[in-house]
């Protein structure tokens, strides 16, 4: 269980690293952009070599891709009614959180980052380690999100010691996630396992496309998709040595 939990703190630790940049670095957004596109494709070769392979292993095909869907699902139901709530734009660094409600953009943050350190708890439990590869990339890909909310928070007239003080408590919840993921499962069978893991990699794949990538692409421009690829390749190439 501290396994599990130390790892969703360390995963959910570059949050907080991402707001300092945005508040105190200097740093441009197309940077950000290629930051963001670099951490969706190392996540989108994690989630497929390590999350889903790993289900289908533990679960066979039925459980990976029943979990699969109802993951995406219930990321994109969740997104949906915090969007309607106020949290729409918690992700822009334009400054657009002005007009939307603090507490759906906390929601929608903690929506982003607790499947990651869900399964980085139900790896522990499947593989008996945890995917060093599937936590660089949930350590990069929290970076440009947060480094980006932040900017617009602090645009929005957010104070910077308030903002901070969300995503250290962000980082927080993410290990209790990780920590909760592996005692509530530890008893759970490998189908059970194998689906939750699956869910996990549904809810991922389906915020990277829904808000990651199509915020990269509107700062980045055209480099942003081979910037995602450099991504998924990397983490291919470090998966399989």
């Amino acid at each position: 269980m501290w396994t599990a939990a130390f790892w969703g703190l360390v995963g959910g630790a570059s949050l907080v690293v991402g707001a300092v940049l945005g508040l105190y670095v200097p740093i441009g957004k197309r940077w950000v952009a290629l930051i963001m596109a670099l951490g969706a494709g190392v996540l989108v070769s994690s989630v497929a070599f390590e999350l889903m392979d790993e289900a289908l292993d533990q679960g066979g095909f039925l459980a990976a891709a029943l979990g699969l869907l109802l993951g995406a699902l219930a990321f994109f139901l969740g997104d949906l009614a915090i969007n309607r709530a106020g949290g729409k734009h918690r992700k822009r660094s334009t400054g657009k959180q002005e007009d939307g409600n603090a507490s759906a953009i906390v929601l929608g943050s903690l929506m982003d980052g607790i499947p990651e350190s869900v399964a980085v708890g139900v790896s522990l439990l499947a593989g008996g380690k945890v995917g060093w590869v599937f936590l660089a990339a949930v350590f990069l890909s929290n970076i440009p999100e947060s480094l980006s909310a932040s900017v617009g928070l602090r645009r929005a007239g957010h104070r910077p010691q308030h903002i901070l003080l969300m995503w250290a408590a962000i980082a927080g919840l993410s290990a209790i996630s990780a920590a909760l993921g592996y005692v509530l499962l530890s008893h759970a069978s490998s189908t059970v396992t194998a689906g939750i893991q699956a869910f996990a990699a549904g809810a991922i794949l389906t915020m990277l496309s829904s808000t990651m990538l199509p915020e990269a692409y509107e700062e980045g421009g055209a480099m942003i998709g081979l910037a995602t690829t450099c991504g998924f390749l990397a983490a291919f190439t470090l998966s399989h040595l």
